[in-house]
């Protein structure tokens, strides 16, 4: 499986991004998907999952009620809605699927298929 992350750039504080994810195939309602992101000179870290399907929803606390990650199985995406972009949301976003149990939806090694990352820059 390919995963294409795309919707990046540059945006202003309180502004909104829409990132998507492009699978290469149907993996919606047979893997999980999640984004993570890594700022430079720090370590790469969660920002939210979807379980396969569209059920549960897992959100780092730092994005939590701005940030919303959603699927279109027809169009095998996974998006990432970012409202209210802060200056410390800039980083590398990164999508990835895997087939975690909800417990270990949060961690990197539950996933195994990664996108090449699209660069999110909040600075005004």
């Amino acid at each position: 499986v390919q995963l294409q992350a795309s919707g990046g750039g540059l945006v202003q504080p309180e502004g909104s991004l829409r990132l998507s994810c492009v699978a290469s195939e149907r993996t919606f309602n047979s893997y999980s998907t999640a984004w993570f992101r890594q700022a430079p000179g720090k370590e790469r870290e969660f920002v939210a999952a979807i379980k396969w399907g569209g059920g549960t929803r897992s959100y780092a606390d730092s994005v939590k009620g701005r940030f919303a990650i959603s699927g279109d199985n027809a169009k095998n995406t996974v998006y990432l809605q970012m409202n209210s972009l802060k200056p410390e949301d800039s980083a590398v976003y990164y999508c990835a699927i895997g087939r975690p149990i909800t417990s270990t939806m949060t961690r990197e090694t539950s996933y195994y298929y990664w996108g090449q990352g699209t660069l999110v820059t909040v600075s005004s």
